[in-house]
Order: C-alpha cells, then structure tokens, then sequence
C-alpha cells in the first residue's frame, strides 16, 4: 500500500501485480470514519480483481487536514474534495459511496460525470430526516450515543457494534474500529438533513448499482430502497448484514457482487 497525497488529503491507494484495468475505484466513506475502513478489506480485494484502487479521507477525516476546523466543514466542502481528488486521477473513476459518502456521491454527480457509481447504505435523496426519526423511536439509546460521537464525546463500544454490525465482530477489531471512529461536522449533519440535499434532475445520469444490509438501523433497508425507485433502479439488499457492509464478517459477498457488476458493465 502506499499513501499518496493529493493537497492535504490522505488517499489510500493499492495496486494490482501487473498493469491496472483502465478504470480506477474511488471509494468515500461515511460518517464518523476515514479512508481506513475501505483499506480493511476492499482495497485489497479490488486491487488483486485488477483494478487501481483509491480511498479518500474526507478534510476533517482520518489523516487529512483540518481536523480542527471539522464542524465548519459543508458536504459542498466534501464534494470539493472528491473532484480535486479526481482531478489528480489519470482516469475518471467509478464513484463508490457509503452512508454519508453515498450523498457526497450524489451531490458530485450534479458537477460531473463519472463511469459509474455504487451507493452503499447511502443517504437517500431525500435526506437523513426519515432515518432520524426512525432512529429516535426505535433505537434512542443508539440516537444518543451517535449524537454523542458527533460531538466529539466517547461512546460505548456496543453503540459501535450496534451502530455498525449485524453479524458477530471479534473484541480487538471492534476496540480497532472504535479508536479509528472521530466526531463529524454538525453542519455536514444538517446538510444531508434539510440544506443541501440532491436535486435528481440536476444529476449526470450514470450506471450505478445500489447496495443496503436487511439489519441497517442508521440507513434501513426500505429507505435503500427509495433511494433505487428515486433513480428507477432496484436495490439489493444484502441478508444478515448491518450498516459497515465493507467490515462485516461477510464483506468479500458486497465485495464480489461489486466486482461481478463492474466486470458486467466492462469496467
């Protein structure tokens, strides 16, 4: 692996044995994370599938600048971070979004087009309004500790596993994940729940493949799949899985359905 720098922003990136398909992967990870959690295990896998495989921390995030300055941060401010990324790119990537980094996904499409794009456990168009309601009746206890992690707070590891996991995750991965977890920008928050949310009819139409977990508490299945009826497509929706879809127990099924559609699609 190695750790490029594109300004001051932290990507991750692998790399196949031999000369890359012609299509690199830019993967974007959500909130409260960084470039780390592609790095577990799908750089890796897409690397030796062939493909020049790229994660980016957004600013604020995982090694990037501006840590300090995390709540002034906008999702326009991420998104910007995305294209000066691409621009540094010799090939415009497939756009791979998860939670937090779906919306940031679908706010870049109103800017440019991309080969194709993943939405993984994504923020739906619509915003995260739905999702936070749902999150306060059914699960407040979870409500209060994300809030709390927002805030630059310490959580309780069972809030991560909860927040995270469907399936079982041994003791020293979830300690790992829990140290690697950061606050997130209030204002990125409100952004993605009533400010700054994506026109449909603005956006570049491109392949995208649509991906949710049957247990997700933060973004559920049914709100997956308003997000496919939104774009005319059909979600897929993984059994047995939770919200970090790409550090479950059963990532390399995500992983594997992902490459079998970027190979389809001749990518």
């Amino acid at each position: 692996m190695i750790r490029p720098r594109h300004g001051e922003l932290e990507v991750l990136a692998r790399f196949p044995a031999g000369a890359p398909r012609s299509t690199p992967l830019l993967f974007v990870h959500g909130a409260y994370a960084g470039a780390w959690c592609w790095d577990e295990h799908f750089l890796p896998f897409f690397a030796e599938a062939g493909y020049a495989a790229y994660a980016l921390s957004l600013r604020g995030h995982g090694g990037s600048r501006g840590r300090d300055y995390l709540d002034s941060y906008s999702i326009a401010d991420y998104v910007s971070d995305v294209a000066d990324t691409i621009a540094e790119m010799s090939e415009p990537p497939v756009l791979i979004g998860h939670s937090m980094g779906g919306m940031v996904v679908q706010k870049y499409l109103e800017r440019a087009a991309v080969p194709a794009t993943v939405l993984m456990c994504s923020v739906p168009p619509q915003g995260l309004l739905t999702s936070a309601l749902g999150l306060a009746f059914n699960k407040p206890g979870l409500m209060g500790e994300l809030n709390r992690l927002m805030g630059g707070g310490r959580v309780a590891l069972d809030a991560l596993r909860e927040a995270l996991f469907a399936q079982p995750v041994p003791a020293e991965l979830l300690k790992k994940y829990y140290q690697l977890s950061q606050p997130e920008s209030h204002r990125a928050i409100w952004d993605m729940t009533l400010f700054n949310l994506p026109h449909p009819g603005a956006m570049h139409r491109v392949p995208t493949l649509i991906l949710g977990g049957e247990f997700d508490h933060l973004i559920p299945a049914s709100l997956v799949e308003m997000t496919a009826r939104t774009y005319g497509l059909e979600a897929e929706i993984f059994p047995g899985m939770g919200h970090g879809l790409m550090l479950e127990r059963d990532w390399i099924g995500v992983a594997q359905r992902l490459a079998d559609w970027l190979d389809g699609a001749g990518f």
